[in-house]
């Protein structure tokens, strides 16, 4: 038995923890340094770290864990609040993006037949653009103390929204890929398992209120918890054919509204955020390839951002302003909605596996993720700039929020 993996988990946490930490001190997301660190010390650059299959195995269940704790932390009661506006919104900011993808795609590499190979390559491009990661808009928000107004909760419940409807879409295009799949067979496959999952999901919610009454806050609730988000996930792939991060997601909704579901989220995010993240995000390093960047690929990654960017805006912005928000209330909405993150790196990370996204394009997707970054909070700040000045927000840092700033 060889060793050397011990020596490899060991140089990927140093190195994400290090560049996480540089980039997060000139505002970009840690998670874009953990990505940057896998590039330097996997074969592009030192050739330090290799991908092997422990690192892959270790890796998905890092995604695993990030989108248990994304369900997790759904706020099932604010959705509800925003109600038609929000759905109308993230439906228009998942429909305008995918189109975009698809076009742009296509007129790089050619128009390809329908239920083709090709087809679902470009149709995968834009299922990657409709992932929203407001982490940053929240943040920005949280310092102009505008993240409780009407604009501010509508982005967080759209974003939402945008994401459930988004893996609903990967977990279909996936699905479509094999052409021996019958496409009606999908959408029965997908059904079953959402019906699955609402009755396995009252039962065991009913399982841990009752669990969380008798023992609250023990560590047995993260315990079964995450046993209920491997086993979910399980079951969506071996018995559905669906997206295992399906099951993950699904794991953490049936979890949310239980009394010490922060609980969970903090045991959960400790595992997460020491070691099975940054082994995942280092690990699509790894496995990116910039030795076949071309000007191209360049111009096409350039022509991505701006794709990107714009789609969101307009399909967003529209829809706000047809549920009758102002102008610049459209706006904001629409810019607040542009950041790229976790769920886009997650979406292509699990088209690269099933071999719907070449390696050379995740480059693209990490220049993507780190234009949106940087450019929304400048963009919001002059939006918000002639608006009456509000009470900044002081509330407290949660546990998990404390640790991600570590």
């Amino acid at each position: 038995m060889s060793y050397d993996f011990f020596l490899d988990l060991g140089i990927i946490v140093i190195a994400a923890k290090l560049f996480g930490i540089l980039f997060r001190k000139i505002h970009i997301p840690q998670v874009v340094g953990e990505i940057v660190a896998g590039l330097i010390i996997g074969p592009n650059v030192l050739g330090i770290v290799d991908s092997s299959e422990f690192l892959v195995k270790m890796a998905e269940i890092g995604v695993i864990m990030l989108m248990f704790v994304a369900g997790l932390e759904t706020d099932l009661k604010e959705l509800k609040s925003t109600g038609g506006p929000a759905f109308l919104i993230a439906c228009m900011g998942v429909l305008v993006p995918l189109g975009g993808g698809y076009l742009l795609y296509s007129l790089f590499n050619g128009f390809a037949p329908a239920m083709s190979e090709g087809f679902f390559k470009a149709v995968f491009i834009g299922v990657i653009l409709t992932a929203t990661s407001v982490s940053i808009t929240v943040q920005t928000l949280r310092e102009m103390g505008r993240l409780k107004g009407k604009v501010g909760t509508t982005i967080l419940s759209a974003a939402i929204i945008d994401d459930v409807i988004g893996i609903i879409l990967l977990t279909f295009v996936v699905g479509m890929k094999d052409p021996s799949v019958n496409p009606s067979s999908v959408l029965i496959n997908t059904g079953l398992f959402f019906v699955f999952a609402a009755v396995i999901g009252m039962l065991c919610y009913y399982f841990f209120k009752w669990l969380d009454k008798r023992y609250p806050r023990q560590r047995r609730l993260p315990i079964y918890g995450f046993a209920l988000c491997l086993i979910l996930a399980y079951v969506a792939e071996r018995f559905f054919g669906i997206a295992d991060i399906t099951g993950a997601y699904l794991a953490g909704i049936i979890l949310c509204n239980v009394r010490s579901s922060e609980y969970i989220v903090e045991k959960v995010d400790v595992n997460a955020y020491m070691l099975f993240g940054p082994i995942f995000f280092a690990s699509i390093g790894l496995k990116t390839e910039i030795k076949g960047m071309t000007p191209t690929l360049l111009f096409f990654s350039l022509a991505l951002v701006v794709v990107a960017l714009a789609t969101k805006i307009i399909g967003c912005g529209l829809a706000a302003k047809v549920t009758k928000f102002n102008w610049n209330e459209s706006l904001k909405i629409g810019v607040g909605m542009m950041t790229r993150g976790e769920v886009a790196l997650i979406v292509g990370q699990k088209g690269l596996a099933v071999g719907l996204l070449e390696p050379v394009l995740f480059s693209a997707i990490i220049i993507l993720i780190i234009v949106s970054s940087i450019i929304t909070p400048i963009i919001l700040k002059v939006l918000y700039r002639k608006d009456p000045p509000a009470e900044v927000e002081t509330k407290a840092v949660t546990a998990p929020a404390a640790a991600a700033q570590a």
